[in-house]
Formats: C-alpha cells, structure tokens, sequence
C-alpha cells in the first residue's frame, strides 16, 4: 500500500478469498498471529492452486500480489513456515512472506534469517 490506499480489512469470522475469471487483480496483504494462520494459510493455498493452474493451463485469473505477515512467540510456534517458504519458492513476487518473532531465544535457523523480524 501508499499513502493514501484505500484498504478492506477483516478480522475474524468466516471468510475467504475466491477470486472469479475476469476480476480485476488485487493485491492481499494477510496478517496472522499464532493459531490464526490457519485459515489464511488455506487461503494462500488456493491462491497457488490457482497460480499453477494459470501457468500451466493459461486461464483467464488474473492475480496481483499475496504478502503474509505472521507473527509468533517463537520460530517453533510459526505453523506450516516450511510450506509458506516453498510457496515463495514456487511462486517468487507473487507469494511473500514477513515472520515476526517476539520471543526468540534460541538461533535462527539460516532458511528463515532473511524473512524474520523481531528479537
């Protein structure tokens, strides 16, 4: 976003993102504490469902950008961040992720180093 963007916001509830051929493309910004990855990690599934399907296939989905900001306590309670880090691989700029960290004692792991922040 810019100064000035105009956003939607949504917390809680039931929710989900089903984009139909011909939308305009949007960009989503997803923002998830602890367990409350869940249902936006289904979410970023599909959007990579749909982003395969358009690679392979040439379907009429257009798609904008996905970011996931995702805070825990610790590197250990960041839920599905090895399928969240394939999915950036698969799909690079179109897929992101920022973990956060609140209360990281132990190292860092190399593989998560450049998408954390936090202590």
């Amino acid at each position: 976003c810019t100064l000035d963007s105009e956003v939607a916001l949504r917390v809680g509830g039931d929710f989900f993102f089903d984009p139909q051929p011909g939308d305009s493309p949007v960009n989503l910004v997803l923002i998830a504490g602890g367990v409350g990855i869940n249902p936006l990690f289904s979410i970023l599934l599909h959007i990579a469902d749909l982003l395969g399907y358009q690679e392979g296939k040439g379907n009429r989905h257009k798609f904008g950008t996905a970011k996931l900001y995702y805070s825990a306590k610790n590197t250990s309670e960041l839920l599905f961040k090895k399928n969240i880090l394939g999915l950036m691989k698969a799909f690079p700029g179109k897929i992101t992720c920022c973990f956060h960290v609140t209360q990281q004692r132990s190292q860092i792991c190399k593989e998560l180093q450049p998408h954390i922040t936090g202590k």
